[in-house]
């Protein structure tokens, strides 16, 4: 009998997560709920300082809590459907729910894929078009630019979740991963999926390989520029002000191309091995890149420490 002929529709998913190794499941726990407590704090106090603070009213400031911002919600996407699997024996997940985050994974993923490039653009002109950077960079330019980074996160998201869901599946209905991570979800369905794998080759494409294309291009100009500035000051000066965006991108793109760029394994005996790197690997991708962006900024940026300090001495004051 035909496969498809005794289908049924799936009212839920199983997330296999971490299950197979309960020790790992409690050490996990703790370390990715401190972690996300540090993302929540140290994103919103970015937030908060882009917003209260007018001398960081500017492109690459907006810029920059846009992205504090969307790691919050990409995290909050997930992390907690992650906790809640370390702890409850039962890890079943409705399928609208299923839906939901896998909506917002991917949504907020090829946001942060596109902003980064337009942050990339920010940093080019204001290096080496210094003199057009207000006219070019204005808030009639810079707020459309981050909105259509969103607008263009969730367009894509909504085709490639509603292309997965639609999808029969059957048989077995355990999801090999922390969430509903779509690639994970697909290997599920009991149908051709030829369709959906066009069209995130597409989309990676324009949320993967555009960005980084145009991020690259970039660089070699500001570098090329920074490198014509005579004295040593300067030039540290000038690269001190993208040395952070540079950083923040060598870690979320670099983490991207170990998970989906490296072999898979042949031998049966390491692909269990391989399984459980590939789920922390991921999890590095989904928790650890959002808790450095704000550190890094930090650490890198005097106003933006200035600005810190100022809001703890302002909160101090007033108590």
């Amino acid at each position: 009998m035909d496969r498809f002929n005794w289908t049924s529709p799936v009212m839920g998913f199983i997330l296999l997560g971490l299950s197979a190794h309960p020790k790992l499941e409690k050490m996990f726990f703790v370390l990715i709920l401190l972690m996300y407590l540090v993302i929540l704090l140290g994103n919103g106090v970015l937030i908060l300082v882009t917003i209260l603070d007018s001398r960081l009213h500017t492109p690459m400031y907006f810029f920059l809590g846009n992205l504090s911002f969307l790691d919050i919600c990409y995290t909050t996407s997930s992390v907690p459907l992650i906790l809640d699997s370390f702890l409850t024996p039962s890890k079943t997940i409705p399928f609208s729910a299923c839906a939901v985050q896998m909506f917002l994974s991917f949504a907020m993923g090829a946001t942060e894929c596109v902003l980064l490039g337009m942050m990339a653009f920010d940093r080019y002109v204001a290096i080496c078009n210094p003199l057009r950077y207000p006219v070019v960079m204005s808030k009639a330019a810079y707020v459309p630019m981050a909105a259509s980074s969103w607008a263009a996160g969730s367009m894509t998201a909504t085709v490639q979740t509603s292309l997965a869901m639609r999808l029969p599946f059957c048989g077995d209905n355990i999801i090999n991963h922390f969430t509903c991570e779509i690639l994970a979800v697909l290997k599920l369905a009991c149908a051709d999926i030829s369709i959906n794998v066009i069209s995130m080759a597409v989309a990676n494409v324009i949320f993967l390989g555009i960005p980084v294309l145009f991020i690259s291009v970039s660089y070699v100009f500001i570098i090329a520029t920074i490198l014509r500035i005579p004295s040593a000051e300067g030039r540290k000066k000038a690269f001190s002000t993208c040395s952070a965006h540079l950083t923040v991108v060598v870690i979320f793109y670099g983490t991207i191309l170990f998970m989906y760029g490296k072999p898979k394994s042949k031998d049966p005996h390491g692909a269990d091995k391989q399984d459980v790197s590939d789920k922390l690997t991921s999890l590095f991708y989904g928790v650890v890149t959002p808790m450095l962006n704000p550190i890094i900024y930090s650490l890198r940026n005097k106003d933006v420490k200035a600005a810190v300090r100022n809001l703890v001495l302002h909160k101090h004051f007033i108590q």
